[in-house]
């Protein structure tokens, strides 16, 4: 059997080896290695795929967050609603840029936002949501798509684990997470289900003019060069990036069966264990499993891990600590949140191994491992 990773890049690289290595050695050949043709390519060629009209490339999803906000015209001290169980780059833009990150409770059953909290948090100050479409489903956006009208508020969809799943209207129109919001943005990182070889990000919007002011922020504030019309910043993906991501798009729901493929064994394995709750997708979205993270109770979580360590099985715990107990945002009040549904989450969740290239010899490695450590 081939060692188990959490992540495994390299295999499914070989796999595209030749498409991979051509792109790049167009960009060394041209020597165009910032804001190359496949930059441009790219952007047009993802934005084919979401069916949204403005993609701007950017060089993390951090910074993608970041410049989203930046280009909503949001004044220090307005209140951003975000999920508390979410990875930090999340909520850390929304400190950075002197906002107010005001943190809410999440679903039980799909760890998503929960619509109900979002408006139970609303104030005078509030400018903004950024619901999270966690681990690779979709949070439940027509809901808060429909608390933002309501409330004349901005919503930045934070896509970063969840590129290529589908959400389905109650009309029957089926989006792309990341196209329904004011704006989407996401990250390619390379652990994420479109991963480059290094980092990058890009940002979504259906609206022409904020994607002028997005493009502008992200290259320092301008659109002629030299000639600076805003307070921007340097964010870009560089070319071999894109020529690297220009070839993995076109795999993307090859990948995304693939993951899918995976999960529906685990969720087989797991089916009948009483102490194991597989993930549950909401009714409105499919899963394309950026993560498969499961629920454990009745077993030590972190006594799991370690067992499956010592039998050569990676696994995560994403995230063990929420961000209203984070060191860095107790001058926002972190300490003084009730959130219990996110506390009970974080000491209950693992994610096992997930990836485009895990096969029936590996799943049933850890499947096993799995239940015996509980069934011990």
């Amino acid at each position: 059997m081939r060692p188990i990773q959490m992540v495994d890049t390299k295999t499914q690289y070989q796999k595209i080896k030749d498409q991979v290595d051509t792109g790049i050695h167009k960009v060394l050949d041209s020597a165009a290695y910032i804001n190359g043709t496949p930059v441009r390519e790219f952007a047009k060629n993802l934005s084919l795929y979401l069916n949204v009209n403005h993609t701007i490339t950017c060089a993390n999803g951090t910074d993608a967050l970041q410049i989203a906000m930046m280009a909503l015209g949001l004044e220090a001290g307005d209140e951003v609603i975000t999920p508390s169980f979410t990875y930090v780059a999340t909520t850390e833009v929304v400190a950075l840029l002197k906002l107010k990150p005001v943190f809410v409770e999440v679903d039980k059953a799909t760890f998503n936002i929960d619509p109900v909290a979002i408006e139970a948090a609303i104030t005078p100050r509030t400018k903004a949501i950024v619901p999270v479409h966690l681990y690779g489903q979709a949070a439940n956006m027509e809901e808060i798509m429909a608390i933002a009208s309501r409330h004349n508020l901005f919503v930045i969809e934070d896509n970063a684990q969840a590129i290529g799943c589908n959400y389905t209207l109650s009309n029957g129109t089926v989006k792309k997470t990341g196209t329904m919001g004011t704006i989407g943005t996401t990250s390619f990182y390379p652990s994420k289900n479109l991963g480059a070889y290094g980092d990058g990000g890009a940002i979504f919007t259906n609206d022409d003019v904020l994607a002028e002011k997005l493009q502008m922020i992200a290259n320092h504030g301008q659109k002629v060069r030299y000639y600076h019309e805003m307070v921007g910043c340097n964010s870009r993906l560089d070319s071999m990036q894109a020529a690297v991501l220009n070839v993995k798009l076109k795999y993307l729901d090859e990948y995304i069966t693939a993951r899918q493929k995976a999960a529906a064994f685990y969720d087989n394995a797991f089916a009948s264990v009483e102490n194991i709750t597989v993930p549950k997708t909401a009714h409105f979205t499919n899963h394309v499993y950026h993560q498969y993270t499961i629920l454990v109770e009745g077993v030590d979580r972190d006594e799991l891990s370690k067992y499956l360590s010592s039998v050569q099985i990676p696994s995560m715990i994403y995230y063990p600590v929420p961000a209203h107990r984070q060191k860095m945002f107790a001058a926002f009040g972190g300490s003084d949140y009730n959130l219990p549904v996110t506390d009970w989450l974080t000491e209950r969740v693992i994610s096992l191994p997930m990836h485009t290239e895990l096969d029936e010899e590996q799943l049933q490695y850890v499947a096993d491992h799995v239940l015996k450590f509980i069934n011990k």
